[in-house]
């Protein structure tokens, strides 16, 4: 039994169509989202969860929805295994035919009823809430959307426009209706950005909450955007000939990479520097002028950190016991330069190389007593203990280890970008 209604229907298609063109968003996935708003509507306009047919013809524009079900006396009997939200799927297919006759009184046990709804006749709180089911559904499709395109492109950069600012984190567009948000805390400390701005960053992060959204994280601060920062300007890092084994920042200010060639016959900081220092002045221009040094890697732990730290003249060190601390003597004359301003570069050097760097000058060292040397240089409990656990969570490196044929050469140590913009690959 067919019971249609030829009463005019809402035209709902221009403006999902609209959506799609707009947000981006898959055809079927809107239309999916409206046939469920559809039958939202209809169960809340017969107050009734039954099955509906919702039929959208994409030439005509025609919208059909219908009531289908199959009238019976009672219920059929289910397995028992079968799970209530299955159970209750299953009934939408049927309706009891006292319950059916409140819709079409000559109805009668085995008929299939199929009952054209006209959709301008649900009433304007149906309608709402079809809408604002609608909405949630394209609202969830746009984050789901948002979320499988730039999940898997954290820490890859995107170049951007400033669409606004809101309290102080810039709103940026960064590709066909994407929002993404440079966090204030994720901007270089002397940089202002403003409406219409161009900006390069770096994916940090997708957040995802049913609260707030997808939200595409961009970072000018973290390591992982001077790390791509480089492979845009070095081929041979590009290519992977030159590895990135590591990278420290004290945003703004100072970082330190190491580099090393997976070829002996390349080397890893002169091809870094580039010609004349273009290559990495280039990064230093786009972080505001940080003052980059690239230190040559190496696997032999002391030449390493003679390389994080030159050109400071490493006079002695001790290795502690137990924990990841080295005392190091420093020739007086190079004291002040391996310290650094306010302790910045021993402190990212300690970084690069993971342990903790004690840095002493040669007078200093040698006018202090036998007890207090021993002091310094025997590990004590909290110490220990430290050292476990950051042993337990050992920093991640950005690369396998090099082939031992690749071992950079002693002699070459570290090179500064500020130090070098006029020559290649000289310490």
């Amino acid at each position: 039994m067919t019971t249609k209604n030829k009463e005019p229907q809402i035209n709902l298609l221009d403006a999902l169509k609209t959506v799609v063109d707009t947000k981006n968003i898959d055809n079927s996935i809107v239309e999916g989202a409206l046939k469920d708003a559809l039958i939202t509507a209809a169960r809340k306009y017969l107050n009734i969860d039954k099955h509906f047919d919702v039929k959208i013809d994409g030439e005509t524009n025609e919208i059909s929805i219908a009531l289908v079900v199959d009238i019976v006396d009672d219920y059929p009997d289910y397995d028992p295994s079968l799970d209530a939200e299955t159970v209750q799927e299953m009934d939408e297919h049927y309706m009891l035919v006292e319950q059916a006759r409140d819709l079409n009184p000559d109805v009668q046990p085995g008929d299939h009823l199929e009952m054209e709804l006209p959709v301008s006749a649900f009433g304007r709180q149906a309608i709402q809430t079809a809408k604002q089911f609608l909405i949630q559904r394209i609202r969830d499709a746009e984050r789901s959307k948002i979320v499988d395109t730039y999940r898997n492109r954290i820490g890859s950069i995107v170049n951007g426009e400033v669409l606004r600012i809101e309290s102080r984190n810039a709103i940026v567009s960064i590709g066909r209706q994407t929002e993404a948000v440079l966090p204030f805390k994720e901007q270089l400390p002397k940089e202002r950005f403003a409406q219409g701005s161009s900006v390069k960053a770096v994916i940090k992060d997708v957040a995802d909450s049913a609260k707030n959204g997808a939200q595409v994280i961009l970072s000018r601060t973290s390591e992982m955007f001077l790390y791509e920062l480089f492979r845009q300007e070095v081929p041979e890092i590009f290519e992977g000939a030159v590895e990135i084994r590591g990278v420290v920042r004290d945003p703004g200010y100072r970082a330190k990479i190491s580099v090393a060639a997976r070829d002996a016959r390349i080397d890893p900081v002169g091809a870094c520097v580039g010609m004349k220092g273009a290559r990495v002045q280039a990064v230093v221009r786009e972080l505001g002028n940080e003052r980059i040094d690239i230190v040559h890697w190496n696997p032999d732990l002391i030449t390493f950190i003679r390389h994080a730290l030159s050109p400071a003249n490493i006079v002695k060190y001790f290795e502690i016991p137990g924990i990841r601390r080295i005392v190091i003597v420093i020739a007086d004359e190079d004291l002040a330069q391996a310290i650094g301003r306010n302790g910045q570069n021993v402190k990212l050097a300690s970084q690069l190389v993971e342990r903790d760097l004690d840095v002493f000058g040669e007078k200093e060292w040698s006018e202090k007593s036998d007890e207090d040397k021993q002091k310094i240089l025997t590990a004590r409990p909290n110490e220990l203990a430290k050292a476990e656990e950051l042993r337990a969570h050992e920093v991640t490196l950005f690369k396998d280890e090099v082939p031992s044929e690749a071992e950079p050469a002693p002699e070459d140590e570290a090179v500064s970008a500020e130090e070098n913009s006029d020559q290649e690959g000289q310490v």
